[in-house]
């Protein structure tokens, strides 16, 4: 990503049983680039801790980097950057493991959760 413009990235930070923080990052904005695309940018340019996950690009099947956009849920890969500020958090309805990720999986299908019959 590179460019003169810029979009203002607000990532909520922290893990479970920690004070959640946001962090501001200013990343490149560039016409039809992702809201995944800015997450990268920040964690190879800004701060490599930040933690998210993914697993392909603009595939939307996988569900590996749903987090909410401005307060929607959406997939960070499909999601465009807007101009402006832009807000990303975890998804409200999972268990926050750290960032912006969350448990995906229920918790009855967790390895080694199942009863022996």
């Amino acid at each position: 990503m590179s460019g003169n413009l810029k979009t203002t990235l607000k990532v909520y930070r922290g893990a479970e049983g920690e004070e959640p923080h946001y962090d501001q990052f200013d990343v490149p904005h560039e016409e039809g680039a992702s809201v995944l695309d800015a997450l990268v940018w920040v964690r190879e340019n800004e701060d490599a801790s930040l933690a998210f996950r993914y697993a392909c690009v603009s595939a939307n099947a996988c569900k590996e980097c749903m987090v909410l956009v401005d307060g929607k849920v959406n997939y960070a890969c499909t999601a465009r950057l807007s101009a402006g500020a832009v807000t990303v958090e975890p998804l409200a309805n999972k268990t926050l493991i750290r960032d912006l990720v969350t448990d995906i999986v229920p918790p009855k299908e967790r390895l080694g959760s199942a009863e022996e019959n």
